[in-house]
């Protein structure tokens, strides 16, 4: 049998009606989302155009994952945890956003090696001074939508928060702190005399950075497969994503959501929450 979960406390008798037409199937109302089970196997065009039509996510779990035995959970930083793209932001400090901005995206789609525009971007960061770093933080950054109530059922249930980056440390390390977050990994700016030396200090942390983390912590928590979530939303975060359990796209781009467990399209980080209650 096929578990499938809508990802929606509101569905109106019309929806309700057209769900189970659809699935075969009687969705039950439990813990603020409608699941149900059918040996019923949807394509992804049926699914799309039906959350389309209901305006929410709708996820099919695999048949081996338990959101009971999950452990851990490692997420990507910018555009996931949080809604924007840090260099982006810095970059605009010079005024060059859009320059910056349009390697960062081609970069998230796969299309440019990931260290190497990152060691282009950077260096157009070159001379900014240090203290627009923090301007970034205290005016720009926020939260997505759901984050707060996801990091609070994780501390409420003792599951680990591992917060893995290609941004930077001046911002996993404020977030660390602010959000109680269990660990971190991102890229060191190179400051001298106060100002950016449009250079990274140390190894750049890319796709296999992000995946070595995983499977480090995965190993010092004795924790199986099944019992990590990967989460993210570009094409750095895949090879994570291929050594957890589960693999969450949260707002990714389709090269990112072709390749993973579940789609967030519609609703916020706390539908990771149905998920580990499902």
């Amino acid at each position: 049998m096929n578990k499938y979960i809508l990802h929606t406390p509101l569905l109106s008798t019309e929806s309700l009606i057209k769900v189970q037409s659809v699935f075969m199937a009687v969705p039950e109302l439990d813990k603020g989302v409608y699941s149900l089970y059918t040996s019923a196997l949807l394509s992804e065009q049926t699914i799309q155009g039906l959350q389309h039509e209901l305006r929410c996510d709708i996820t099919r779990l695999p048949e081996a994952f338990s959101g009971s035995e999950i452990r851990l959970i490692v997420t990507d930083m910018d555009s996931t945890l949080i809604s924007i793209e840090c260099i982006d932001e810095i970059a605009d400090m010079l005024g060059i956003k859009d320059k910056v901005s349009a390697i960062t995206e081609a970069a998230m789609r796969g299309e440019l090696d990931f260290s190497d525009s990152l060691i282009q971007r950077v260096a157009l960061l070159e001379g900014l001074p240090v203290e627009k770093l923090q301007q970034v933080y205290d005016e720009r950054l926020t939260l997505n939508p759901g984050a707060e109530s996801l990091l609070k059922h994780l501390q409420q249930h003792s599951i680990k928060i591992a917060l893995v980056s290609g941004g930077f440390t001046f911002f996993t390390d404020k977030l660390k702190d602010k959000l109680g977050l269990n660990y971190t990994l991102a890229n060191t700016l190179g400051v001298v005399d106060g100002r950016l030396t449009g250079r990274v200090t140390g190894d750049i942390i890319g796709a296999q950075s992000k995946a070595d983390l995983l499977l480090k912590l995965s190993a010092e928590l004795e924790l199986e497969q099944h019992q990590v979530i990967a989460m993210g939303d570009g094409a750095n975060d895949l090879l994570m994503m291929d050594e957890a359990g589960l693999s969450v796209a949260y707002h990714a781009k389709p090269t990112v959501q072709a390749k993973t467990d579940v789609q967030i399209n519609y609703g916020g980080l706390d539908t990771v929450v149905d998920l580990l209650n499902g």
